[in-house]
């Protein structure tokens, strides 16, 4: 199927030739950084966690997002969701290669990665997630190349391929369940030190997710000669409803736990992300932007008729993957290392070097993607055809 890949007209390769320069540039700044070590980085002993593992945690929950086009199809028949499994699988897999590569850019000097196989630590965390995302995106490589391919075949694929998915279920609530322990296994950092960041973890997952597979099916349907489906659109469009109305939910949950008990160590938090702390507020414009579109989303997907126009549909989504990037893509990392157990303010932001490579890492993410969504379409098209 690596045959249709190379096939494809004036814009796809263009696109191709874009994400390689981006890809280019990233790589030139990680140079760098391996040169300099990450001094170059905004980060600090008491940010010692910044803007890439703050896209890793983001991307952990679109890659678990991929349970909710695999549960419906493979455990429950829903034979509408077969047109886009393969498309949420491929997102899965896109989405966990950067993942590994943000791990890669933070560690620093890149040898330090064999360390968690060369001396593993079962009652390390971080042991742990690496298993459950290396499996996971094995698991849907595997599954989704032998669904394509038998499909392209015509032929019914084998009964093992059913039960590698019916694992992958259960697999995907894993990954971002044990992201979650990362965080809320430490007692210093009152931010993160809460029972529901799991729960909270899984809720944006499922809405940002599925929100930028619609996005994405809705450009395939632009590009391509392949329709994903209206049914199957709308049905996405349903769990993206439920899923971002459980994590506002949530969230404010958070909001009276901290305010309410009026506990100075969980609301300084929430206090500097939204109005700052000691003169540093840089982020407080930036949550206050993902409060206004998390609440466009929610009316935007609340109301039938809006969610089912696809043109406001598309709104929606969009709104949703901003409000979640920026909640967990920003906030989550440095409203909970912000203030320090001192309650001492040490600003941090990314640097421009930070913000190549992670534009770098978003590049290769996608190019892997372009590529899979080219065999996946080209073959839907040969099929229909």
């Amino acid at each position: 199927m690596l045959d249709t890949a190379l096939k494809g007209r004036q814009g796809y390769w263009s696109w191709l030739i874009f994400l390689l320069a981006l890809m280019g540039v990233g790589l030139g700044c990680y140079l760098y950084q391996f040169q300099e070590g990450l001094r170059i980085t905004g980060m600090s002993r008491d940010v010692s966690w910044g803007f890439y593992i703050a896209q890793f945690t983001y991307l952990v929950g679109v890659a678990a997002s991929g349970v909710m086009v695999v549960l419906p199809y493979y455990l429950h028949n829903y034979k509408a969701f077969g047109r886009i499994t393969v498309l949420g699988e491929f997102l899965a897999i896109a989405a966990i290669t950067m993942c590994l590569l943000f791990i890669f850019v933070d560690l620093g000097n890149p040898v330090r990665i064999l360390n968690v196989i060369l001396y593993p630590t079962p009652n390390s965390i971080l042991f742990w997630d690496m298993i459950v995302l290396n499996v996971y995106l094995l698991l849907n490589l595997f599954v989704g190349w032998n669904v394509l391919s038998a499909e392209r075949k015509g032929i019914p694929y084998r009964k093992w391929v059913k039960v590698l998915a019916y694992i992958s279920i259960p697999w995907a609530f894993s990954i971002h369940t044990v992201t979650a322990f990362l965080y809320a296994g430490l007692p210093g950092r009152h931010f993160w030190l809460t029972a529901i960041m799991a729960a909270r973890f899984l809720a944006s997952a499922f809405c940002s997710g599925p929100a930028l597979l619609i996005l994405l099916c809705l450009i395939v349907r632009k590009v391509s000669r392949f329709d994903p489906g209206r049914e199957q659109i709308r049905t996405l469009s349903g769990i993206v409803a439920y899923a971002m109305i459980l994590n506002v939910f949530f969230f404010l949950l958070e909001l009276f736990t901290a305010f309410y008990s009026q506990i100075p160590s969980h609301k300084i938090h929430f206090i500097f992300l939204f109005a700052g702390l000691e003169g540093y507020g840089k982020l407080a414009p930036w949550m206050w932007t993902a409060t206004g579109f998390a609440i466009l989303s929610l009316i935007l997907l609340i109301v039938p008729a809006t969610r089912r126009n696809l043109d406001t549909l598309a709104v929606a989504c969009a709104a949703v993957v901003i409000a979640t990037w920026i909640d967990k893509g920003l906030g989550l990392i440095i409203g909970g290392f912000t203030p320090n157990p001192f309650e001492r303010v040490t600003p941090y932001w990314p640097t421009t070097p930070e913000i190549f490579i992670t534009v770098g890492v978003w590049a290769t993410g996608f190019f892997v993607l372009t590529v899979l969504y080219k065999m996946a379409v080209s073959v839907k098209e040969e099929v229909g055809a």
